[in-house]
């Protein structure tokens, strides 16, 4: 085959595990064909990043972890065993960039690379440099983030145990981040949970006033509780009476500065020290859609306390809550950056025992005494310690469901909190850019519902990479917002692949730092397409 048509054909190929598995740029649409040596397989069109208006990454947290569990599958399955594992991916800016964001932190996490190693890699060869991750707001994007941003925000996550794929709720993740069933993420261990600006009346639709569904404040409570919420931090005006919180136990705090822009030295150190102060976790939240004030809240406690650089917090942010972190917001983290440096100088960052979405930590919890947040109702019995049932299926998982009937909680508040309360509402701008962001993300729900194809998702087994198998059960996830399941090799029997390491075997950041920039070995790759064979040697 000449040359030419090798050349019109791979644009990159890089090598993550010598003689097992490749990543490949092609700058055609061709699909290779499975070989006796080779698997092919691309995640360009099942692994999709919802866009607000321009963004298109990084993929989130859940897909990740999707991604992780079907390259482990086929590792470990024995139909693969003798074969070459390629995962390819188009030209398309966007796609590649987020493909290699995907097999980057797969590197990190599992093959104990660190990123600049991982990212060394993946820009070898003729294609050109890594298209730039950008915001969600709307027209020219000034400032971005970058590939290798991500790698390090996922590196320095693993550092502090914010996350382990080997135990992680995937379901869990998945169905709280919609609208529909709360609009919430968590961000750190314990600590921040992000989540959508309640509101004193509950918006059952899309199709309602404001454009999206709301919560009321009651409809967190329980879900609150089970995970060790004591702190509800509001930044923007007041759309409910903070009482509904404060009469169930919680501490409810006010922060507020105006939608879209940043928040003064003042209130930073009020936040921090608000959150430095409580043993629980605090639930912050803005007018609507709980991205920009909130993360850039947020962001500044992660930077302060674990060192993240400005870029890797706004990483970590948008992988946890895409589109969190907006405009100006970014700009003004990096100035922000020096001064928490320096007090993190006086800190001793804590490592987490459990990660986000964590299984064992529900388990864990279960027949232990409740939490420290107790109803100041004194007829009212709340029980706290049944969390468990989290952990095989959603059925528990519920932000409650006002629509089936009215909420006779909110009708306490009297006519005239009511009236200061829609007061309210329209004085904090009738509609703003975080409404717009939440209506965006709920007209989702509208349009899935037009694709039948997208029905419910039968369980799926999940296997760690050392661990026994689980079985996860879908059960009530919305269909519109079920993914498709992963696709399996044959079998998934077959011994362990001694090369791939477990998550939690992978060393410390302090250790692998100083692992120097090891060059990959020339390799052969043989790509099949159309009855035509090309030969890539690197």
């Amino acid at each position: 085959m000449a040359n030419k048509n090798q050349n019109d054909i791979v644009l990159s190929a890089s090598e993550f595990i010598p003689g097992r598995l490749y990543f490949v740029v092609l700058q055609t649409h061709i699909k290779p064909k499975y070989t006796q040596n080779y698997h092919y397989f691309t995640i360009d069109d099942e692994l999709i990043y919802d866009p607000f208006f321009e963004d298109f990454g990084p993929l989130n947290l859940a897909l990740l972890y999707r991604y992780c569990s079907k390259l482990n599958r086929k590792l470990k399955a024995f139909s693969l065993s003798s074969k070459k594992i390629v995962h390819y991916t188009s030209f398309c800016p966007q796609k590649r960039v987020n493909a290699a964001y995907l097999i980057g932190s797969y590197a990190v996490i599992y093959l104990k690379m660190t990123p600049d190693e991982v990212f060394h890699r993946l820009k070898k060869g003729n294609a050109p440099p890594f298209t730039e991750f950008r915001d969600a707001s709307v027209g020219f994007a000034v400032y971005k983030i970058s590939l290798l941003d991500c790698l390090h925000a996922i590196y320095k996550a693993r550092k502090y145990n914010f996350f382990d794929f080997d135990d992680f709720n995937l379901d869990e993740y998945e169905y709280y981040e919609t609208v529909e069933n709360g609009d919430l993420n968590w961000i750190v261990p314990n600590k921040f949970l992000a989540f959508a600006g309640p509101q004193s009346k509950p918006h059952f639709s899309e199709k309602s006033v404001i454009g999206y569904p709301t919560h009321t404040p009651e409809s967190y409570v329980k879900y609150f509780r089970e995970n060790n919420v004591t702190t509800i931090v509001r930044l923007n005006n007041k759309l409910y009476d903070a009482s509904k919180f404060t009469n169930e136990g919680f501490v409810h705090r006010d922060l507020f500065f105006f939608d879209g822009s940043t928040p003064s030295d003042d209130l930073v150190e009020k936040f921090l020290s608000l959150s430095e102060g409580t043993n629980g976790a605090v639930a912050v939240h803005c007018k609507a859609a709980g991205l920009g004030r909130t993360g850039s809240m947020i962001a500044c406690y992660i930077m302060k306390w674990y060192h993240f650089s400005a870029r890797e917090t706004i990483a970590w942010l948008r992988i946890c809550r895409p589109a969190s972190i907006i405009g100006h917001q970014q700009k003004w983290l990096e100035m922000k950056e020096a001064e928490m440096w320096c007090l993190h100088a006086k800190l001793s960052p804590p490592k987490h025992k459990y990660g986000i979405y964590s299984i064992k930590a529900k388990t864990e919890k279960k027949g232990k005494p409740g939490l420290n947040v107790k109803s100041t109702r004194a007829t009212r019995h709340i029980s706290v310690d049944n969390v468990s049932r989290i952990v095989n299926k959603v059925d528990s998982m519920s932000i409650d469901n006002e629509s089936k009937s009215e909420n006779k909680l909110c009708e306490n508040v009297s006519e005239k909190e009511e009236v200061m309360l829609e007061k309210g509402l329209s004085q904090n701008n009738s509609f703003t850019q975080g409404d717009k962001l939440n209506q965006i993300k709920a007209s989702r729900l509208c349009q899935n519902r037009t694709h039948p194809q997208r029905g419910p998702r039968s369980p799926w087994t999940v296997s760690s990479v050392n661990g026994p198998k689980r079985t996860i059960t879908t059960g009530k996830l919305h269909n519109a917002h079920a993914r498709r399941p992963l696709t399996r090799s044959k079998s998934n029997q077959g011994p362990p692949v001694k090369n791939i390491p477990s998550e939690s075997s992978r060393p410390s950041v302090g250790s692998a730092s100083t692992v120097g920039l090891s060059m990959p070995k020339p390799f052969d790759l043989t790509l099949r397409s159309n009855n035509r064979i090309y030969s890539l040697r690197q």
